[in-house]
């Protein structure tokens, strides 16, 4: 039997990325080594980080109560881990209206006034780019 079949279908499809730039990794290079360099690190910090992520999904509930996960781990080309994650939420949990989904989704870059950490963060490490001069970006 399907995990579709005996729980429904997912209600939340979930991408976790590493980011080379981390304190835990960092701050376990030697002298003028980088990340690239360390496979290690990165696997081990970002199974930790998977960890926690998990933790906060099946433990903490930070999205509601799930009912049934999976994921699997992928590396890029480039060797960086990442997981993709589908959720089940239970039936009091699944978000049905607009107003549901705007407290699990975002799209905008946060007020710089209102939370600075929180747009240095996704002004960091959300936006890629730029691609073209057609396309460039806030200054980092």
């Amino acid at each position: 039997m399907s995990i579709v079949a005996k729980y429904g279908k997912p209600d939340l499809f979930i991408t976790y990325t590493n980011n080379l730039k981390c304190p835990e990794i960092m701050n376990n290079l030697y002298t003028n080594e980088t990340p690239e360099n360390r496979p290690d690190v990165i696997a081990r910090v970002y199974n930790l980080q998977l960890k926690e992520l998990f933790s906060d999904i099946k433990d903490k509930n930070i999205f509601g109560v799930p009912v049934a996960y999976i994921h699997v781990v992928e590396f890029q080309k480039r060797g960086l881990p990442h997981c993709h994650i589908l959720v089940v939420l239970r039936n009091d949990d699944k978000p049905r209206k607009k107003t549901d989904i705007d407290k699990l989704v975002s799209a905008e870059i946060p007020d710089i006034n209102d939370d600075p950490t929180l747009h240095d963060l996704v002004k960091r490490f959300m936006i890629h780019g730029p691609c073209s001069t057609k396309n460039l970006l806030l200054p980092v």
